[in-house]
């Protein structure tokens, strides 16, 4: 686990994150089950523009991890939400 920190990108999670949080929340016809799916790929396509659309695969793998921990922070959001 400690090998995913290494590679998440703060901006990246946080822009996947509000997306992710539209796209739940605004857009019904896309099903939730697809949202990991569209996170992986908007977080590679993210941190590729961020580093001047160098593609390696460090960027990759930050990228993926990056969209990923967004579904990830938002779970644990909610989750912390439904307990108090």
């Amino acid at each position: 686990m400690e090998i995913l920190s290494h590679y998440i990108v703060v901006i990246v999670t946080g822009i996947c994150l509000g997306i992710g949080y539209i796209i739940k929340h605004s857009l019904d016809k896309i099903p939730n089950k697809y949202i990991p799916l569209i996170m992986g790929v908007l977080g590679v396509v993210l941190n590729s523009w961020l580093n001047g659309f160098v593609f390696t695969p460090e960027i990759l793998f930050g990228g993926l991890a990056s969209g990923l921990a967004s579904t990830g922070a938002f779970g644990v959001v909610k989750n912390l939400k439904k307990e108090v």
